[in-house]
């Protein structure tokens, strides 16, 4: 009897065998980008506190320092996977690792909110460089067959950051000035740097495309021109101010014209010819939406903690772990409901799980049960599993093997500008509304005082410790008035989840094949995977 013929490895043995060690690499590499942004949720309190405590950064300068990293980070992803794909992904890493220590220590010793947003620009341009090596790497260890626990592993790294992120800030902030929450990043770095050169191996695409540096800058000149003047209109509660409407009409013509050259570029930074694949086009867009309404509503809730509740920054950091934790549990195990449910279902009650655990805020006061919090924070993690896992097994396989860095930097691409957009647009809603819940109580301050005030939360509640006694009927009005931005903005973001559920039930593949009549396996949909001999 003739045995089949059994396809070659595509990987070599050396490297087969230590994969699970160099997966432990890429996910160290990753906790850094991810813990970063978690991180900095716990310390954005105490970032806006007056100085010695913190900086005396605003809310829109809060936005410009979370938004600096992440609109940097989008604009350069697609150019440094392909970067990554010519000159080698492990130097690609190393040098990305190098980049963003830096930014995190000049992070650390800022002396102004324009100095932090400038460093956390710096940190963007390293965590660019980071993250699509990191998935590019991964899937070029592992075969095929394992690739979608590996990348439900992968995953599972990001919930993990989740967890050590805040509350590892939280401790940091209790004993050291707030710094310290960025320049934690730098022993991270150094380790992580040795282990890849010990174990990691380089791997490039043999046919790499070119560079866009056009496209590159119309991006990075669009979302930062789009996201300005929807801060801008947050900040002044009105979206019809000339100025507003200006800078938000550029940033759209000039994300038009960048799609425009994409289109007709023959080296494009976005191969707009990957979205007529719909279960493709589905998958981005439900990882966009889900950031876009997930980083917005995590914006407020570090205020709703600290500054109604008045929870410590560990005390906050403790609230989040079950999010972590659900994150930890389902994103490894994810695949499994795929397996047996597909990806559409999976995805679309992740969902529509978000969607429900974003609306439960808007029902939330200042004497909510923490055990509710604590369920809905739970709820959010399972339900973010349940989407990241099967959404990024799609991207990833939709592309060749070879260009597993340009497929993992579209996808962390709209996922940036999903989180960057949701963060400008839903903090601009929760500013807006807050400065005309609190407008009728600030009346009687001078006119130095009323804006300050009128800013944020964080602005009424400073003054009103700035006037002393004086100031102690200012804060009732403001709890109400954050609350009431905060049931509104998270409303505007289950609306969100809600349309990316649409997108995925209308798109996404069902389940997958069953057995073959012979009773082997069926074939898979076919995919565009071109093997490495081998």
């Amino acid at each position: 009897m003739t045995r089949p013929a059994v396809p070659a490895a595509r990987v070599p043995e050396a490297v087969h065998r230590r994969r699970w060690a160099i997966l432990g690499v890429l996910m160290l590499s990753l906790l850094i980008v991810v813990l970063d942004n978690s991180i900095l949720n716990v310390a954005i309190k105490t970032i806006s506190t007056p100085a010695p405590t913190g900086i005396g950064a605003g809310q829109s300068e809060l936005e410009w320092a979370i938004n600096a990293y992440t609109l940097v980070f989008a604009g350069l992803l697609f150019s440094a996977g392909l970067l990554g794909d010519r000159l080698g992904r492990k130097k690609v890493l190393l040098g990305g690792l190098a980049v963003f220590g830096i930014g995190s220590a000049l992070a650390a010793f800022s002396g102004s909110p324009g100095e932090l947003i400038a460093y956390r620009a710096v940190m963007g341009l390293g965590a660019a460089f980071v993250m699509p090596a990191t998935l590019a790497v991964l899937m070029n260890v592992f075969e095929r067959d394992e690739q979608p626990r590996a990348i439900g592993i992968w995953a599972g790294g990001v919930g993990l950051a989740i967890a050590i992120g805040p509350i590892t800030g939280g401790v940091l902030l209790d004993h050291f000035w707030w710094g310290s929450v960025f320049l934690v990043n730098v022993p991270i770095v150094l380790l992580a740097a040795a282990l890849m050169l010990w174990l990691v191996p380089d791997s490039r695409d043999p046919s790499p495309g070119r560079v866009d540096p056009v496209g590159v800058v119309l991006s990075v000149v669009g979302l930062v021109l789009l996201v300005l003047g929807i801060i801008e209109g947050g900040e002044r509660a009105d979206f019809t101010d000339p100025a507003v409407l200006t800078a938000i009409g550029a940033g759209l013509a000039v994300l038009a014209a960048f799609v425009v050259f994409e289109k007709r570029s023959d080296h494009p930074s976005i191969d707009v010819t990957h979205f007529r694949n719909k279960a493709f086009s589905a998958a981005i867009a439900a990882v966009a939406l889900v950031f876009f309404a997930l980083m917005g509503v995590t914006f407020f809730s570090v205020f709703y903690t600290q500054s109604v509740r008045g929870y410590s920054p560990l005390e906050t950091g403790l609230l989040l772990l079950p999010l972590a934790a659900a994150q930890l549990i389902f994103a490894p195990r994810a695949r499994l409901l795929v397996d047996r449910f597909g990806n559409k279902a999976t995805t679309t009650g992740g969902m529509l799980v978000i969607a429900g655990t974003l609306a439960a805020f808007a029902s939330f006061d200042a004497d909510t049960p923490v055990w509710l919090l604590e369920t809905v924070f739970f709820l959010m993690g399972a339900g973010m599993a349940h989407i990241m896992t099967p959404t990024s097994v799609v991207v990833m396989q939709a592309l060749p093997r070879e260009k597993a860095g340009s497929a993992s930097a579209l996808s962390n691409t709209f996922r940036q500008v999903g989180g960057a957009l949701g963060i400008a647009v839903l903090g601009s809603v929760l500013s807006a509304v807050y400065r005309d819940g609190i407008e009728d109580d600030l009346t009687a301050l001078p006119a130095a005082l009323h804006d300050t005030a009128g800013e944020s939360i964080e602005g009424t509640l400073a003054v009103a410790a700035r006037l002393g006694p004086r100031g102690d009927a200012l804060i009732a009005p403001a709890h109400d008035a954050f609350l009431h931005a905060m049931h509104v903005t998270a409303l505007c973001g289950a609306a969100v989840a809600l349309a990316g559920a649409l997108v995925v039930a209308l798109f996404l593949p069902g389940r997958p094949p069953g057995p073959a009549p012979d009773g082997s396996a069926a074939e898979p949909a076919p995919v565009p995977v071109r093997g490495r001999s081998g």
